[in-house]
């Protein structure tokens, strides 16, 4: 039966899972009303309320006063009105109120199963509403269970799902590792209607947000990060710069003793981070970006977004990176697309020009050409 003890239930479901009782309580009375529409024509002159300090709920039927009646389900003679209220007249509606012990056991068991079902649903929304928040950010997890395709990772409130994909490669995660995770997405699930928290270890983002809770100086605003570049797992870079000239952007996120950038990359398993200095002049940013190598010079052109930079020969390995990495990241973190030249092929692509007066684009091919012919 709705008694008190469903209110100390609602207030405890609202204490524990923030499900808002209110909205149960609007669920039972719709539904008390629908369960007295099961054993009677159904018209539009009932309603129900269940009282939010004692929990005992009570049904009506408004009927329309009127001499002679034509439907007993929407209309009662004056001298019947009169009973329930001396002063009604014909035109006037009285609400009467529904006397049937079968009715109530009806109403218990209804108002039981959408005590169920609404809680259910109260319980995806609050998720919903409190993880949809956090898209775009990054939350901590433990792992609860493994598969050949994902973890099942609980945040606490909610579960979500870091498919193998998304975790750092040669990373090796284990039942009851605590991790921390960037929120891609969170949307309802069509078929469950239950929310799905996507996530992931690999997002650059991950390592922007990682840096802003170390860093204080970004927090409040005095560092700001401008662009990240990443392959996870191998290597970040990251480009920084300060509002306040005083501040060193770079010193900052690296911390005393290398300890806020060190504490990024023990969370991100190993992964090599280079923190570089922001700045608006393309060919300085570039120059920067190109870290570890030294640069002898930048030509930037801004409206085609691509830069030529040339380095010195012993240097020109190390520029391109392993694999064609660290061009890659400097690419990405900057926006251009990078053309690396040792000083001897730039010396011969010059010298190639200038004897034959080709075009630096001829030249370049020829130079081009001719170290890969040494190459092979």
């Amino acid at each position: 039966m709705i008694n008190r003890e469903l209110i100390e239930a609602l207030d405890e479901l609202e204490k524990e899972k923030e499900i808002d009782k209110e909205v149960i309580f609007t669920a039972i009375e719709s539904a008390l009303v629908s369960a007295y529409y099961n054993n009677h024509p159904k018209t539009d002159n009932v309603k129900a309320t269940v009282s939010r300090e004692t929990g005992e709920f009570s049904v009506f039927i408004t009927k329309t006063v009127v001499e002679e009646v034509t439907n007993q389900y929407t209309e009662i003679d004056l001298d019947s009105a009169k009973k329930i209220n001396k002063k009604v007249k014909i035109g006037d509606t009285v609400d009467i109120k529904v006397q049937s012990d079968d009715f109530s056991r009806v109403a218990a068991t209804t108002g039981k199963n959408v005590i169920v079902q609404n809680i259910r649903q109260e319980e995806k929304r609050v998720i919903y509403d409190k993880y949809s928040g956090k898209a775009k950010d990054v939350i901590t997890g433990i792992v609860e269970k493994a598969d050949d395709k994902r973890y099942k990772v609980n945040l606490g409130k909610a579960d979500a799902f870091l498919y193998t994909k998304d975790i750092i490669p040669g990373e090796k995660i284990k039942i009851g590792d605590r991790i921390k995770l960037y929120v891609t997405d969170v949307k309802i699930d069509e078929k469950s209607n239950a929310p799905r928290i996507t996530v992931s270890r690999t997002h650059p983002e991950l390592v922007k947000k990682l840096f802003e809770a170390e860093v204080a100086e970004i927090q409040q605003g005095i560092i700001e990060i401008k662009s990240v570049a990443r392959e996870a797992g191998s290597r970040t870079k990251i480009a920084v710069c300060s509002n306040r000239k005083k501040i060193d952007p770079v010193g900052s996120c690296v911390g005393v003793n290398g300890a806020r950038v060190a504490a990024v990359v023990d969370e991100l398993n190993g992964e090599k981070i280079d923190i570089i200095n922001w700045d608006e002049n393309p060919a300085i940013f570039i120059n920067n970006a190109m870290s570890p190598a030294k640069v002898v010079s930048v030509e930037a052109y801004t409206e085609e977004k691509t830069a030529e930079v040339v380095v010195p020969d012993n240097l020109l390995s190390l520029a391109i990176g392993k694999e064609g990495q660290n061009a890659r990241l400097a690419a990405k973190l900057t926006g251009y697309k990078i053309d690396i030249k040792s000083e001897s092929q730039k010396a011969e692509m010059d010298k190639a020009a200038e004897e034959n007066g080709e075009t630096e684009q001829e030249a370049e091919t020829m130079v081009d050409a001719a170290v890969e012919e040494s190459e092979e």
